[in-house]
């Protein structure tokens, strides 16, 4: 989904939920904040978001998926299961649906923790590193410890995060 799409799709969900009368929040992460809010890529393959009310959004979504021909998980909380407490932003604040980011330290975070050493994520860790001017593996580690426990990061990322700056 590109970032054009990605707007509309989102559009028609506040104009469902409005169509039911229903407020719905809802914030995104992964590709779809680096496509959508960074322009650091042309698309995404879905929409990674956490969101409430959970079953009316989700029934707005199947909804969606029909009427454009989607993957019935175009938008998905699978990311639910990595979230830590954050700072987030308001991105659209549209009648019927709120819809928020998170900070760029807590993307980077989130996206480093995984330590998916795909090449999109690699590239996404690398252009949030630069936004943020960011100049040691030190730092992008600090800002992970500052979300995610010590005890809980991998040897692998730490050395995943020190090649990165050996470029």
């Amino acid at each position: 989904m590109t970032k054009k799409q990605i707007i509309m799709l989102l559009g028609r969900l506040n104009d469902e939920l409005g169509s039911r009368g229903v407020k719905g929040e809802i914030c995104l992460y992964g590709g779809t904040v680096m496509c959508l809010t960074y322009n650091a890529r042309p698309s995404t393959k879905d929409v990674d978001a956490v969101f409430k009310p959970t079953r009316q959004i989700r029934e707005a979504a199947s909804r969606i998926a029909v009427k454009y021909n989607l993957k019935k998980d175009w938008l998905n909380d699978a990311v639910k299961g990595f979230l830590v407490k954050h700072a987030q932003k308001i991105l659209f604040n549209w009648p019927y649906l709120k819809v928020y980011i998170p900070e760029p330290d807590y993307l980077l975070a989130m996206k480093t923790f995984a330590s998916r050493v795909d090449a999109t994520d690699k590239q996404d860790i690398i252009f949030l590193i630069k936004i943020m001017k960011l100049k040691t593996p030190k730092e992008v580690l600090d800002i992970l410890e500052k979300y995610y426990p010590h005890k809980h990061i991998k040897p692998a990322t730490q050395y995943f995060v020190e090649e990165l700056f050996d470029r």
